[in-house]
């Protein structure tokens, strides 16, 4: 009896330790769409790879935020942008919205915007997400509603959360799938135009 539990108990630890690595998604080793190679991340933290992007134009995105108000990558035109997709479903999305919004409601030389995509990967609907994000502490932080993921196809996201990176001349010049800190974002952004 004492081995059958010693079993089950290293099942169930197995199982939750499957669950913890595949909570928030596939990793994404090559994006087809853009025609980005993959590079190794540098960072211990991360096992995900990095995307450099040849050149292209960032997709030009147009969506609504939170409140109804229009909000397209045009607006921003002239800055750098950090875009990311997450999901409210996402245990290590979460785990770092408090870092983004301090990012975010710093004064840089860059724009952070988040992206959710409702009715699209299980994500809630507009109206339930807005109720609940209402509700969150995140007061710095610009999310818009990409309904039903049509921008997340367009900029490849695989997996949540996924960082994309573009320079103040409209080029998506990285993307990443995984958590990045702060301080990767900041050191990304740095080394773009």
């Amino acid at each position: 009896m004492k081995t059958a539990r010693k079993w089950m108990l290293s099942v169930i630890v197995f199982a939750g330790v499957l669950l913890i690595l595949s909570a928030c998604g596939s990793q994404q080793t090559e994006s087809k769409q853009t025609g980005s190679s993959s590079t190794p991340a540098s960072t211990s933290d991360m096992s995900s790879s990095i995307m450099m992007n040849k050149g292209e134009t960032a997709p030009e995105f147009s969506l609504l935020d939170l409140k109804g108000n229009t909000v397209g990558l045009s607006d921003i035109q002239g800055k750098k942008v950090y875009v990311k997709y997450w999901a409210s479903w996402c245990s290590i999305c979460l785990a770092g919205l408090e870092d983004l919004n301090n990012l975010a409601g710093q004064n840089n030389d860059f724009q952070v915007i988040t992206i959710v995509t409702p009715d699209y990967k299980g994500e809630k609907s507009s109206q339930a997400f807005t109720e609940w994000f209402d509700q969150q502490p995140y007061d710095n932080i610009t999310v818009l509603l990409d309904e039903k993921g049509v921008w997340a196809k367009k900029f490849g996201v695989r997996a949540y959360p996924s960082s994309f990176y573009i320079g103040s001349d409209g080029i998506l010049a990285k993307s990443q799938p995984g958590h990045a800190s702060n301080e990767q974002i900041m050191e990304s952004l740095q080394e773009i135009l």
